[in-house]
């Protein structure tokens, strides 16, 4: 079979289930497995991402109100593939290549007998949900249904060891200007660690908030994770942060709670890397319970400087 897929996190389930090797196309995004990054790239994006988060923010919108695609399909190299089956989404079409971009891109330079199916999970069931539609959809349902079944024992076993821990009101920053909480999965993740969410709610979008919102919760914890964003650019935008009114007064600036992760490669994908995702949030909530093996690849602490930061 050949099968093509637009979502890095249907990418990352597809090789889990062990269909790498049917894999001949992806989107320019699909980075993980390191494995699959010689695989032809069949979308592209018509908004630079050199900018800082501000800048790329206005031209999405730009985009998106002139009624363009923020994404599309290079439809010369997909009628090149012609593949059998397609996996893409219709959650959200600034994440992604939009459904209905690539539906019309197939009945126009593919063959009738190509498959499109949409996986667009909101919440932890229905990531596993997705793992399971992948796996029928691909005559693997046993091998989804062992797989789902040893990452929610895994995440139980996070969730078991921290009761009885104290609860950290916790605030999770998907984007920096403007600011955007983690909604999604991201709250369920929290509550599983044992934390308290904030300005955000389980299975909803990522809502925009304003400054003053964060100010008036005084999170014990800031959790910074932008959408698409490395550790590295992270940083590089730390100061529109650090440089806001009331910054230094903020209760995790003040304790030291403030952390930058890896938005990109851990806490923006609804896949098989959700559990990597909840064991980051462990070891930095819970540093006496869980060994720090993310620290430095997944996380890192804010001290203060960016020079120090470690």
């Amino acid at each position: 079979m050949r099968i093509v897929s637009l979502l890095p996190s249907t990418t990352e389930i597809l090789c889990d289930l062990g269909f790498e090797d049917q894999l001949v196309g992806r989107s320019h995004e699909c980075d993980q497995p390191e494995s699959i990054r010689n695989l032809p790239e069949l979308t592209e994006s018509a908004v630079k991402n050199t900018g800082n988060s501000a800048e790329i923010d206005r031209n999405i919108h730009s985009v998106v109100e002139n009624g363009l695609s923020v994404f599309t399909v290079k439809t010369d190299l997909l009628a090149e593939i012609n593949p059998d089956i397609i996996f893409t989404q219709d959650h959200c079409e600034v994440c992604a290549v939009s459904f209905d971009d690539v539906k019309s891109a197939v009945r126009e330079y593919c063959s009738e007998d190509t498959e499109v199916i949409s996986i667009s999970p909101s919440n932890l069931d229905e990531i596993a949900q997705s793992i399971h539609k992948i796996g029928k959809a691909l005559g693997a349902e046993g091998k989804a249904e062992q797989f789902v079944d040893e990452l929610d024992q895994r995440i139980d076993i996070i969730r078991n060891t921290v009761i009885g821990e104290p609860v950290k009101r916790v605030a999770c920053l998907e984007w920096i200007d403007p600011l955007m909480t983690g909604g999604n999965w991201i709250p369920e993740l929290l509550e599983i660690v044992g934390a308290e969410y904030l300005l955000s709610e389980p299975g909803e979008h990522s809502p925009w908030i304003d400054w003053e919102d964060l100010v008036e919760e005084n999170p014990d914890v800031i959790l910074i994770m932008p959408c698409g964003y490395s550790i590295d650019q992270s940083i590089k935008e730390f100061h529109i942060l650090s440089q806001k009114k009331n910054w230094h007064s903020l209760k995790a600036v003040q304790n030291n709670e403030v952390y930058i992760l890896d938005g990109n490669r851990y806490f923006n994908r609804p896949g098989t890397s959700i559990f990597e995702s909840t064991r980051i949030l462990a070891e930095i909530l819970h540093p006496s319970l869980f060994k720090p093996i993310h620290q430095n690849v997944g996380w890192i602490r804010f001290d203060g400087q960016l020079q120090n930061a470690q």
